[in-house]
């Protein structure tokens, strides 16, 4: 018989699949229809937005005064080489937020990310072009890195970075792209629940792991205003007093419940391995099991009583779908 529900079905399960450094796959399932994309479309947002990343603020190059200018002995304007710098990625080694970092060549060489690279900071894309210099020219610069999310225009670190230096638009976002596809899954008999997987990739500056646990914790902390007129610890989506009920509870094995000999047989026979099994079935059912006696059936509703699961009680359904998928893998 169909229950009505006086709670949303919660999603139990998270899947993680690591494509590369700088990309995975992460699932999430099951949800009522309609609840995956409210979950998904936001967090996508928050990925894009509020991921804490390195840029370029500022150069100061010898022998330029501003972004127009020319260098002797280089083959890229000024414009050029800040384009260039713009597309080389940093990385702070430190927990400071803001480095500046010098830099000294002689030409003729050619200048890449990973010549960038010191004990200040890390550069995760070593061989991104920045300038080609020739014999007789000494190319000197310093730039700052800063950390930060988002974006921010030049104009709004002029003032900020020093006469001396010429600012740079900075792109701080690590993550490169985010998608998410909904996709349709059966529970139990009902085909209308679904899985959200996201695909995230970054620059690598941050795993996309990482990533996606800031972006969580984001949308956490943006909720957590409303806890100035509503106590939010104290809203729960099961029945008053409920305490939540942890799997890894549920798939003890029956050998490990130190039950006789013969109630122990007539699960045996009756093809039972895991404490789950039993706490799924109702109370009529365990008494039905074939070749169990009076005493067995006490001695087990006795045990079952012992964990905190009743032989006459129910688990929840989100709990006990979960359960169910959690045996099925542990059986198959």
């Amino acid at each position: 018989m169909k229950k009505f529900a006086d709670t949303p079905f919660l999603p139990t399960e998270v899947e993680i699949e690591t494509i590369n450094d700088n990309e995975a796959k992460i699932s999430a399932y099951p949800f009522e229809s309609g609840f995956a994309i409210t979950l998904a479309h936001p967090l996508r947002r928050l990925l894009l937005s509020s991921s804490v990343g390195y840029a370029p603020i500022a150069v100061k190059i010898e022998g330029a005064s501003h972004e127009f200018d020319s260098l002797r002995g280089m083959l890229e304007d000024i414009a050029i080489f800040i384009i260039n710098l713009k597309n080389i990625k940093f990385k702070i080694n430190s927990e400071a937020e803001q480095v500046v970092v010098e830099y000294s060549f002689d030409g003729p060489k050619e200048i890449k990310g990973e010549d960038l690279i010191n004990s200040d900071v890390e550069v995760v894309s070593p061989d991104v072009h920045l300038a080609t210099i020739n014999a007789d020219c000494n190319l000197t610069f310093s730039v700052i890195i800063q950390k930060g999310i988002g974006y921010m225009p030049s104009e709004d670190t002029r003032d900020i970075v020093g006469p001396d230096y010429i600012p740079v638009d900075a792109f701080f976002t690590p993550v490169k792209k985010v998608v998410y596809g909904i996709e349709k899954m059966l529970v139990e008999d009902n085909p209308n629940f679904e899985k959200a997987v996201f695909n995230v990739q970054t620059n690598g500056q941050i795993s996309p792991i990482t990533a996606f646990k800031e972006a969580v914790s984001v949308m956490y902390a943006q909720m957590s205003v409303f806890n100035k007129v509503f106590d939010l610890s104290e809203v729960t989506v099961s029945d008053a007093g409920e305490e939540p009920v942890e799997l890894k509870d549920l798939v003890i094995k029956i050998d490990d419940l130190n039950l006789s000999a013969r109630s122990f047989n007539s699960l045996d026979r009756a093809g039972l391995k895991f404490l789950g099994e039993l706490v799924l079935m109702s109370e009529v059912e365990v008494k039905n099991i074939k070749n169990l006696g009076k005493k067995s059936y006490d001695e087990i509703a006795e045990k079952l009583e012992s964990l905190g699961f009743p032989v006459e009680d129910t688990l929840p359904e989100n709990v006990a779908s979960a359960l169910r998928r959690k045996l099925e893998q542990l059986k198959a």
